[in-house]
């Protein structure tokens, strides 16, 4: 059952699609939130995501970040620990951190890794992968350019990745944040989406497309 103010949010949105400029002022000036509330970008599209080429998956770095801070770990060993370290990963180690992995330790947010570490890290793929968590050449965390990677997500690196239904979920910042850093952040992902359109779909690719805060109500966006 909604909520009185979330009801009474739902009241302030017409029933019609916003320029994503006008959608992201809304969704600040509707937020009832009492803490500062993350914003966030939802795109329905017409994918099957069951066919490898229309599995759409990668990360970005937002114009503007995304005001979350992310705690990083990297696992590598030799001289790619002190990269990783002096890049500011906030946990560096090798198999040892592995086995606290195993049991149950998940103290960070996302997880870099050095290609030579991803056989040992396979083996965690039951515990990492539902989680989210197993690292990626295709999000830019399996590399062996840590420094890159852990600047990357320092900045405001996001992934996104459609799920069964076709949709991406993807943070675009605060509510704090200005109106232009909203707008410019929802259009640099929109971009990047549009062009990751596969070539076997037909007719419309963006079925629909919303901005949302934590707790308000969706408001439909158009970019004409």
């Amino acid at each position: 059952m909604a909520g009185k103010k979330y009801i009474e949010a739902s009241k302030l949105v017409e029933k019609r699609t916003y320029n994503y400029k006008e959608a992201v002022a809304l969704a600040k000036k509707i937020n009832f939130a009492k803490f500062d509330a993350s914003v966030e970008a939802c795109f329905n599209l017409n994918v099957d995501p069951r066919h490898a080429d229309q599995a759409i998956r990668g990360a970005m770095v937002l114009p503007n970040g995304t005001g979350k801070s992310q705690k990083v770990l990297v696992i590598t060993q030799g001289a790619k620990e002190q990269e990783a370290k002096d890049a500011g990963a906030d946990i560096v180690g090798g198999k040892e951190i592995l086995e606290d992995i195993k049991k149950g330790w998940f103290d960070f947010d996302i997880i870099v890794a050095t290609p030579d570490m991803m056989a040992e890290l396979g083996k965690l793929g039951k515990i990492l992968g539902p989680k989210g968590l197993m690292p990626n050449p295709k999000t830019g965390t399996v590399t062996m350019n840590v420094a890159n990677a852990v600047n990357e997500i320092k900045k405001g690196k996001v992934e996104y990745r459609v799920d069964k239904e076709g949709n991406i979920n993807v943070l675009i910042g605060k509510c704090s944040f200005t109106e232009d850093q909203l707008a410019e952040n929802f259009k640099a992902l929109y971009d990047v989406i549009a062009k990751a359109r596969p070539a076997a779909v037909k007719g419309v690719y963006m079925k629909n497309v919303t901005i949302s805060t934590t707790m308000g109500p969706g408001i439909k966006v158009t970019v004409e």
